[in-house]
């Protein structure tokens, strides 16, 4: 039997009663590649309070969110030195624009933690928790790490660092909001969720500066009673959690293993999404049994689909259950054959997103700074000023988030040589390039002198020329 309208009316209902609320962690993009609403996302499956903050700095939701410890089917494939971004929205199934209300003022960080199959159940509170992204209150721009989400569409971004060890990790990103917190008793508001992930690396760091989380904060803390009402504000603003872990910083290494996903991939016959829900197209027949069976299996998708569709929405249980209708109109004219196209009811291809733009927008993270290989090549150098200049995406990936000054450029042809920086330099650091010279106008070099520098061509750093 179809899904009724009746059951879909109250689904709907339920979700336009959500409350304007807080924010929620919705999805997630892989070098600019959404994966889905809600998919590979832990992620609280209460409609009417997805958006709350969390009760206490010290239970166990802290870890990954409401119902946090309890893991998805889909996890994502990541490869190493490969740039996150977590979306954020005050409407969790987007009905609605916005991502976090202006009141709500606060840093912003990401941890990561490594697990034994990050689908799994009951592994995401307790030790192991590392630091690789953190923002808090940006002086220059006058601007707190929330601030800068709402005209970024709610994308927090962060850089997976390069040495890390291969297999599953938990991702959380980390909202912190301060507009309660001068009361008495104050009320700082965490908003987390995490991502699940299989990194793909050949390094083997294992990062030392790890944190219990709940237990790496508590009322006690100095940053759950910072008062960004003050005038001014008592900053800098007090750090809290582990320091940031950046490649080839504190770590002990584990043995270098070539590891396959195994867990979470989608599977191959799966045609369409939502959340971690996957519909299969039902068995092709040719006679009236085959067809009413065929509907019947349509129809059960359909309300798997409804059931686990969450905060996020059930826009393509929408799409699937027109197909279903398709196969049952099919069967009640007596056209046997089928099952019909999918195509007219595929949703579209979700656009990519301008990473380049949120990498800018967002605090330090991890940045791989291995050192340069000699090879026959020039590395172009040009100034950059973030007030009047997009960052290239390379040129952030190369040199790190919102650094004015110099940026690497991929070369073609085409591109003038403006100037070259000394044999030996590391590009990938963001400690090798200084400011833009104000007198010069061109970009200055840690290096005295300016001659051929040679580098090798290396997946999302410096290319060959």
């Amino acid at each position: 039997m179809l899904v009724s309208h009746v059951k879909i009316v109250i689904l709907v209902a339920g979700a336009a009663q959500l409350a304007r609320a807080h924010t929620a962690f919705t999805n997630f993009f892989v070098d600019g590649v959404d994966q889905g609403d809600g998919t590979a996302v832990r992620m609280s499956n209460n409609i009417q309070q997805a958006t709350f903050p969390l009760s206490s700095v010290t239970s166990p939701d802290m870890a990954c969110g409401v119902n946090g410890e309890t893991g998805v089917s889909r996890v994502a494939s990541v490869n190493a030195g490969d740039t996150l971004a977590f979306e954020w929205r005050d409407w969790p199934d987007a009905s609605q624009p916005g991502s976090i209300d202006p009141s709500h003022k606060g840093p912003c960080a990401v941890y990561m933690k490594k697990v034994d199959n990050s689908a799994a159940s009951n592994n995401a509170a307790g030790d192991g928790w590392f630091k690789i992204m953190e923002d808090g209150y940006d002086s220059t721009a006058g601007k707190w790490c929330t601030e800068k989400l709402i005209p970024n569409d709610g994308h927090l971004a962060a850089t997976i660092p390069h040495d890390l060890a291969g297999g599953y990790y938990l991702v959380r990103p980390e909202l912190l909001a301060l507009q309660q917190a001068d009361k008495t008793p104050a009320d700082p508001q965490f908003y987390v969720g995490c991502a699940q992930i299989f990194l793909s690396s050949s390094g083997s760091a294992d990062p030392l500066n790890t944190v219990s989380i709940p237990g790496y904060i508590n009322m006690s803390t100095p940053a759950m009673t910072f008062n960004i009402y003050d005038q001014p504000m008592k900053l800098p603003f007090p750090d809290f959690g582990p320091p940031l872990y950046t490649a080839g910083s504190s770590k002990r290494d584990l043995e270098a293993r070539a590891m396959v996903q195994t867990i979470g991939l989608k599977p191959d016959a799966c045609v369409m999404e939502n959340v971690n829900w996957c519909g299969f197209i039902p068995s092709s027949y040719t006679n009236e049994t085959g067809c009413y069976a065929a509907s019947q299996n349509c129809s059960v998708q359909a309300t798997d689909c409804y059931n686990s569709a969450g905060p996020t929405g059930s826009k393509n249980c929408f799409n699937w259950e027109n197909f279903c209708t398709q196969i049952r109109n099919g069967c009640g004219a007596g056209n046997y054959n089928g099952p019909p196209s999918i195509s007219s009811f595929m949703p579209a291809p979700l656009p990519k997103l301008d990473l380049a733009a949120v990498v800018a927008a967002s605090g330090p993270m991890a940045i791989s700074n291995s050192a340069p290989i000699e090879a026959s090549s020039t590395v172009s150098m040009e100034a950059y000023d973030s007030a009047t200049t997009a960052m290239p995406a390379p040129a952030a990936m190369a040199v790190g988030p919102a650094r004015q000054g110099c940026v690497v450029l991929l070369m073609d042809t085409a591109v003038r040589l403006r100037i070259t920086v000394a044999r030996g330099v590391s590009l990938n650091s963001a400690t090798a390039l200084e400011p833009q010279s104000a007198s010069a106008g061109t970009c200055d070099s840690t290096d005295t002198s300016f001659v051929v520098a040679d580098f090798i061509s290396e997946v999302g750093k410096i290319q060959e020329i």
